[in-house]
């Protein structure tokens, strides 16, 4: 779906504009120029070591592509048609009716978030590196464990937000340091719980020792 949807808006720009694959390696973990967040701290890909859950999970979109034989020209272009074009909001249907639990419109990625050869760079690096290793096993689940720290860079967590502690520089959510005062264990496990604007609930991921011990590990370390 990702392929066809991508296809015929333009892919790369022309021949003469030969990708970098290193600069975009790099862009894809910086923040643009306008201040959105790195393309990381919204989407998990392995290559980069990133673990956004905001966006799609770019190693299990495109694993099954490389398995059906498209090359990486045809994930490029793809790539780049979804940085030119943005996205609508994405719905995860977490309510009864749908089989799981509520439709939760998440947020929508802007167009042109990158433009001109950084879009290039960057689509041409996920396009080398994305599930080229298969689809990502999930971490956050109860085989995360029960350490704070483990389940906050396994769900995702330092990709969204800033921690000190923790070695994060998310800027998707709230910087975490900055609002230590605010962050009582009860807050936290509260977010965790039940998410809040761009964080997803995580309640059905995680048992209720899981969420205490990610609210007690984020509220004794932040501002730190």
């Amino acid at each position: 779906m990702l392929l066809t949807s991508g296809c015929g808006y333009g892919g790369v720009a022309s021949a003469s504009d030969h990708p970098d694959i290193q600069s975009g390696q790099t862009l894809f973990t910086t923040a643009t120029p306008n201040g959105q967040p790195a393309c990381g701290s919204c989407h998990t890909l392995q290559a980069a070591g990133t673990s956004g859950t905001v966006g799609p999970d770019l190693d299990n979109a495109f694993a099954g592509a490389r398995g059906e034989g498209y090359s990486v020209t045809d994930i490029e272009n793809v790539v780049l048609d979804q940085i030119r074009l943005g996205s609508g909001p994405i719905a995860t249907y977490t309510s009864p009716e749908h089989g799981v639990e509520g439709l939760t419109p998440q947020p929508q990625m802007p167009a042109n978030l990158w433009t001109g050869q950084n879009a290039i760079d960057i689509a041409a690096y996920v396009a080398s590196v994305a599930g080229a290793g298969g689809y990502t096993t999930a971490a956050c689940g109860p085989g995360v464990g029960t350490g704070g720290l483990a389940i906050f860079k396994g769900c995702g967590c330092a990709g969204c937000h800033t921690l000190g502690a923790a070695g994060s520089t998310g800027t998707v959510g709230p910087n975490l340091d900055v609002i230590a005062k605010a962050l009582t264990i009860a807050v936290v496990a509260r977010q965790v719980t039940n998410g809040g604007g761009a964080m997803p609930p995580f309640k059905d991921k995680l048992t209720a020792a899981q969420i205490q011990a990610v609210a007690k590990y984020v509220s004794s370390v932040a501002g730190k």
